[in-house]
């Protein structure tokens, strides 16, 4: 990683903490028996692309489950809870590193995400810190469900490249997900794997970005 002066951040398990096996008892909860190979990490069923793509409404998504699983009877608030179980937060120091960071870099959030995510997590941030939302910490964020595209997608990274006119040699790309950083990869932009019980904070401070 040398002449970094753009940084793009992924943000489930990089800045924003996720477990798996939560959202695996969420699913089961609704009588999903086989939830590996409903959606876990870098699997998942046809309708979380689409829902990520914002091809899906909230409400399409809650009847698919029902129909997935065979119970109309399934309240969104149920729905909305398994789906949501595998949302942990953000650690204590990790946004004052961004913000410091946000200073000396040219920083950039992209995430796949869907709208019942997105505004669990606004929701979040607005009532344990204060945040209406991500954009202060970013120069500008990205969220597939918005623009209508998602990783691996290259569109998605040449949307970042083009809109703020970074060089993909000075760009580092960080994300948890290994064709995520291949398809960035190939468009000459630098890329790290970001793997528990790493965490961003040690990253940076590992790294000497700040």
């Amino acid at each position: 990683m040398q002449n970094i002066k753009n940084i793009i951040f992924d943000y489930g398990n990089v800045i924003f903490l996720l477990d798996f096996e939560k959202l695996k008892d969420g699913w089961k909860s609704l009588s999903i028996n086989d939830p590996d190979k409903f959606f876990s990490h870098g699997v998942q069923d046809p309708i979380f692309d689409a829902f990520d793509r914002g091809l899906a409404s909230p409400d399409e998504f809650r009847n698919y489950i029902r129909q997935k699983i065979g119970k109309v009877d399934l309240t969104d608030a149920e729905i909305d809870a398994a789906w949501n179980s595998l949302l942990l937060g953000v650690d204590d120091g990790t946004h004052e590193v961004l913000a410091e960071l946000n200073k000396k870099y040219r920083t950039f959030l992209l995430s796949n995400i869907n709208p019942i995510h997105y505004d669990y997590i606004m929701n979040y941030l607005q009532k344990e810190f204060g945040f209406e939302n991500n954009d202060h910490l970013f120069e500008k964020t990205y969220y597939s469900h918005l623009i209508g595209i998602r990783k691996p997608d290259a569109a998605i990274f040449e949307k970042v490249l083009n809109e703020n006119g970074l060089k993909p040699e000075e760009t580092l790309f960080i994300d948890d997900i290994h064709a995520n950083l291949d398809k960035a990869k190939a468009l000459g932009i630098q890329t790290f794997l970001m793997k528990a019980p790493d965490t961003i904070q040690d990253f940076i401070k590992r790294e000497h970005f700040l």
